[in-house]
């Protein structure tokens, strides 16, 4: 299957997995449409992007607020009349321990990580109906499969959206609509930089752990090898995949472990 002429909306595209699935995708021929809050890096990925496609637009929108949300999706439809794959990846992580992290913090994982997806595919399932057909591809993490140390907001988010999106694949309210959920471990990314820290500030470095994780490139490809075979779920981790291992058959074992990194 090749996504060639097909439309593809990528949220977080600026930088990380969403950067190199652009990328990627734009060697395919891919007509895309990314999106994130900042303008400057957001064109600085499709000027990369047209090197391999001359069908690349960008749009600045904020998740989180509605308005943006739902002005987007229908600017998203209107610049190519459809939307064929629409990858929610605009996400942002955690360190801090439960005991000193702010609910207004939580608030604040929250609303990236879960409302803003749930909001945008809510925002362009009509479309999608209008057209009979689509592929929704959420990037999850591992800390929606289990709860891990320093990350309890971003674990509920992640958990949230985990049990969304089950449920949009059990429902399936239009037949030609393939939901892919995507749960990477640690990647190469500079995602810690402004991970949020107990009072809601960005963490500010790399963490040791993501910058020894597995390269972006190699996750991409991954992803989009699972989109490709329209899997439903989607890994991609080392020593987090024998963890869940551990969670769902030695869970003694799981929370040894868990307590390690504590």
């Amino acid at each position: 299957m090749s996504y060639q002429d097909q439309v593809i909306f990528i949220t977080g595209a600026s930088s990380g997995i969403g950067r190199q699935l652009a990328l990627l995708l734009a060697q395919e021929k891919a007509r895309l449409i990314l999106a994130a809050r900042h303008a400057d890096t957001l064109e600085a990925v499709r000027q990369e992007c047209l090197s391999y496609t001359p069908f690349c637009e960008i749009l600045t929108m904020d998740i989180t607020r509605p308005e943006q949300v739902d002005a987007g999706a229908q600017k998203a439809w209107q610049l190519y009349g459809r939307i064929d794959v629409l990858i929610n990846n605009a996400g942002v992580t955690q360190r801090s321990k439960l005991i000193d992290t702010q609910v207004s913090a939580i608030r604040q994982l929250m609303e990236v990580n879960f409302f803003g997806p749930v909001m945008l595919t809510k925002a362009l399932l009509p479309y999608f109906q209008q057209q009979q057909h689509g592929q929704i591809v959420v990037i999850s993490s591992m800390a929606g499969l289990m709860g891990y140390p320093w990350r309890s907001g971003y674990n509920a988010a992640k958990h949230a959206l985990q049990g969304y999106f089950e449920t949009l694949q059990t429902e399936q309210p239009i037949p030609q609509l393939h939901t892919t959920i995507v749960s990477p471990g640690r990647i190469q990314t500079p995602i810690t930089y402004a991970a949020i820290t107990a009072d809601g500030t960005p963490f500010g470095k790399m963490d040791p752990g993501q910058e020894h994780g597995i390269p972006v490139e190699k996750c991409a490809r991954r992803i989009i090898t699972g989109m490709r075979k329209r899997k439903k779920q989607v890994l991609v981790a080392r020593e987090e995949r024998i963890l869940l291992w551990f969670k769902r058959f030695f869970p003694p074992l799981f929370y040894f472990i868990s307590r390690k990194g504590n």
